[in-house]
């Protein structure tokens, strides 16, 4: 692009957030205007008046997701879209021989046989698409469980003996582990920026074509203000029933609500974390990320990174685009309740901080609103739970409270405290417009302008998992709200998050151990809802949906989590996506390697620290990976060597996880370790070390 489209996108971004503002402010005002009407005092009581505010800004949240989801219904159906950066480039000249981009795979206690799996899917789409020499490949490991990092060095060495990949596939495990993901990128670009223009992060799930890889890199080319291109993944390889249907959602409303967010934001788009191409020059020189000032967890290291990095670039005149119809993108998600809530808990923290970066100088106002939305996404839980309380309060007051009928002065008519059910309906029911009307938009369009119902198990299958997905959606929600909340609270209480890696396997949750951590929820509600309805009946029965949502979180949970379950509604052809009906050809080899014994299994030889001692082939591929001895402290040598002679004493079972990785660490003590294990009577060597 010249600068004249720059300049036209710039101005046509401008025009269309005016008109979302308005289409947000009008209908949003009008909504609790009739809430006034609703209400037993019209909202002339503080109570009330608390319950309007909160009301309007949990309506400005809901009307945004549904503008966002009509413009881009009509941006799909219309087919026309003159500012698609795909679309844009048509016709594109190969890549140059000397444009190299590189694809990272940052992982952290993952999975490393799946994380392989999918980066040989890569590796292979790449070689069928013939540009396989213009990229390369770098694991960048922040692992601190030691026997996961000799695991992972030994499956990579393994890859490069399979496929044949040396020069093409590399490993690097940091030694302190500085700001988690964004600091392992950062890490690489001061090592490696300077010899790829261009680098595609991925998330250790994540899946992508080489084709698509390819057309990613000829866009960059092309457009040289292009500072960032995100792709629109969509869920695969999922067999619980929540994931499924997370994946089902994923295909069938993503691709709607992709091109909504590009309509509106254009090249001020947004960066999730992967699944992305990034100039590698620009993000070296601007996406550099600051230390909040304070204690964590609103202060210290920045948690999530990806809407900042992007936010600073493009404060920096670079663009970020969104390629919403750019396919060939792929992740998967969380395989169970507990997973998604413990995953958010993290994003959370990141999220909320985004709140102080939103008031510092030098950001944009698009930038600066894109900050408070990602906020919103979590704090519209604490405010819909206050909504909640401000209502239960509101019901309690009008049916316990004493009531002044006549207000000070001569007066005709009584001041009635009256519920109006009439507009209580009307909110009602467009709350549920708002919500579910855009699931039915991508019926449509699906069904009659795109003719692809058979990709989801065929018209009536799909009309059926939508009403399904509906239902436990709706289920659901109430249970994130409880969470969202507790996480929002505890985080402004000054809790910090953890950082734990995500399980990526098909596990379930145990009706025990959803009691554990939803039991608290379920008395909760059993007692709200057994308040409400002694002391006011009629709003109880507005509360049943949300109170035994939460009564049944336990049962949900469990539920939702079963991979039988799951595969039971797959083979009835409900939450089919279009990679089940006609997979693609990385999807079919993913799912090819994970079906391997090996790999879904997960057997090893022996623990990665037993094998990293005693097998003299990992041994010394670990000792070449540490890259020669390091000069240490005379204080830390000794404590190092206490080590390891109570690992010849006591085995690696004696050993603590910290103790195996100052062991691992250390070039000498390894080796002298190795030495005089193989030098022990071999029966104590077989007791100790298998």
């Amino acid at each position: 692009m010249g600068v004249e489209p720059m300049t036209e996108w710039k101005q046509k971004a401008r025009l269309r957030r005016a008109v979302l503002l308005l289409l947000i402010l009008v209908p949003s005002g009008l909504a609790v205007r009739f809430m006034a009407e609703a209400l037993p005092h019209h909202g002339r009581t503080v109570l009330e008046i608390a319950i309007l505010v909160v009301s309007f800004i949990l309506i400005l949240t809901i009307s945004l997701g549904f503008w966002t989801a009509l413009f881009g219904f009509f941006t799909l159906f219309r087919r026309v879209d003159r500012w698609a950066i795909n679309k844009n480039f048509a016709e594109l000249p190969p890549i140059p021989e000397h444009v190299r981009s590189a694809i990272l795979v940052p992982v952290c206690n993952e999975d490393i046989g799946r994380v392989l799996a999918g980066v040989q899917v890569i590796y292979e789409s790449l070689i069928r698409a013939g540009f396989l020499s213009r990229f390369d490949f770098f694991i960048l490991s922040d692992t601190s469980d030691p026997d996961k990092w000799v695991e992972e060095e030994a499956a990579w060495a393994d890859f490069l003996k399979r496929m044949d990949a040396r020069g093409r596939v590399f490993y690097r495990r940091r030694r302190v582990n500085l700001k988690r993901k964004s600091g392992n990128v950062a890490d690489f670009c001061r090592r490696h920026g300077q010899a790829y223009p261009y680098m595609v992060v991925l998330d250790a799930d994540s899946l992508m074509s080489g084709e698509t890889l390819v057309r990613m890199v000829q866009i960059m080319e092309q457009n040289p203000r292009l500072g960032i291109l995100q792709t629109a993944p969509v869920g695969i390889n999922r067999e619980s029933l929540l994931a499924r249907m997370q994946q089902f959602a994923s295909n069938l409303y993503g691709h709607m609500y992709a091109a909504g967010l590009h309509y509106w934001l254009l090249g001020n788009s947004l960066f999730w974390g992967h699944n992305a191409i990034i100039r590698v020059q620009p993000f070296m020189e601007h996406c550099g990320l600051p230390r909040l000032s304070g204690k964590p967890p609103l202060g210290g290291d920045i948690m999530s990174h990806d809407f900042v990095e992007s936010s600073m670039i493009s404060r920096s005149g670079w663009e970020v685009w969104l390629a919403y119809d750019l396919g060939g993108s792929y992740e998967e998600f969380p395989t169970t309740l507990l997973d998604e809530l413990k995953r958010d808990r993290r994003w959370c923290q990141g999220n909320l901080q985004h709140l102080r970066l939103a008031l510092m100088p030098g950001f944009r106002p698009i930038q600066r609103l894109l900050f408070f939305i990602g906020a919103m996404s979590y704090l519209s839980a604490m405010f819909w739970f206050l909504l909640l309380v401000l209502s239960t309060a509101e019901a309690l007051v009008v049916s316990l409270g004493d009531q002044v009928y006549f207000s000070v002065g001569r007066t005709l008519f009584p001041n009635w405290p009256v519920w109006s059910v009439l507009w209580g309906v009307i909110l009602l029911i467009s709350t549920v417009a708002l919500l579910f009307v855009p699931k039915f938009m991508t019926v449509f369009l699906v069904t009659f302008r795109e003719r692809s119902a058979w990709l989801y198990g065929g018209f009536f299958r799909m009309m059926a998992s939508v009403f399904l997905e509906m239902i436990f959606s709706t289920l659901l929600a109430p249970i994130r709200m409880i969470f969202h909340s507790k996480f929002v609270f505890i985080t402004l209480m000054g809790q910090q998050a953890g950082w734990k890696s995500q399980r990526r396997d098909d596990h379930g949750t145990s009706l025990a151990e959803g009691f554990r951590f939803h039991g608290l929820g379920a008395l909760l509600a059993a007692g709200w809802g057994t308040l409400i309805f002694l002391f006011n009946r009629p709003v109880f029965y507005w509360f049943v949906p949300i109170l035994g949502a939460l009564f049944l979180a336990p049962i949900v949970s469990s539920i939702t989590s079963r991979a039988s379950w799951g595969r039971w509604f797959r083979r009835h052809r409900l939450f089919m996506i279009p990679d089940e009906i006609d997979a693609s050809p990385e999807v079919w080899r993913l799912e090819e390697i994970l079906a391997r014994p090996e790999i879904k299994t997960g057997l090893k030889a022996a623990p990665g620290f037993v094998r990293a001692v005693v097998d003299p082939e990992i041994h010394a591929l670990h000792l070449g990976l540490l890259r020669g001895p390091r000069s240490m402290a005379p204080r830390i040598r000794e404590t190092r060597r206490l080590i390891m002679e109570k690992a010849l004493t006591a085995g690696p079972l004696g050993l603590k996880d910290k103790e195996k990785t100052r062991l691992l660490s250390d070039y000498e003590l390894l080796g002298e370790l190795h030495q005089a294990v193989w030098s022990l009577p071999a029966d104590r060597l077989e007791s100790l070390w298998g």
